[in-house]
């Protein structure tokens, strides 16, 4: 967790592209990818066949949780993943939310309490600080036009 352009995703994504070098079975999606495909599987009959290939996985990345608010039923879909891959599988969540404003992606207090009880269970949480990469970036390349 931490501020956006802090490394969040790149962190993740390297430890997913590890856990594939050594034969793992990993997904990874933002969070509103995933939700909008749940919810399109639950409308077309075909979200038990998703949620099936989703238990097989040996860790599945949710990037992004926090950017934007999930429906009613995309935030229950997304729990229901989560419930289903505690303590079978690895979760990773990238998030630039605090745990306290995460009622504001998924609505009720009692749905968030829950899905963050589960995430938090046995975790490792790692902040991360400072400026944001990109910012810093076009800083450097604002004063590189400069000069």
């Amino acid at each position: 967790m931490g501020n956006p352009g802090t490394g969040k995703s790149h962190l993740a994504t390297a430890n997913a592209a590890e856990a594939c070098a050594k034969g793992y079975k990993v997904r990874f999606f933002r969070v509103t990818e995933l939700v909008t495909m749940l919810i399109d599987g639950k409308d077309q009959r075909t979200l038990q066949r998703l949620t099936t290939s989703l238990s097989k996985l040996d860790l599945l990345v949710l990037d992004e949780l926090g950017y934007v608010p999930a429906t009613k039923i995309g935030a229950e879909l997304l729990f229901d993943v989560i419930a289903s891959a505690y303590e079978r599988s690895s979760v990773m969540v990238t998030t630039n939310l605090p745990f306290e404003n995460c009622t504001e992606v998924l609505g009720s207090e009692r749905l968030t309490g829950a899905t963050l009880d589960r995430l938090t269970h046995r975790c490792k949480i790692i902040e991360t600080k400072g400026e944001s990469y990109r910012l810093q970036d076009a800083t450097r390349r604002s004063r590189a036009k400069k000069s």
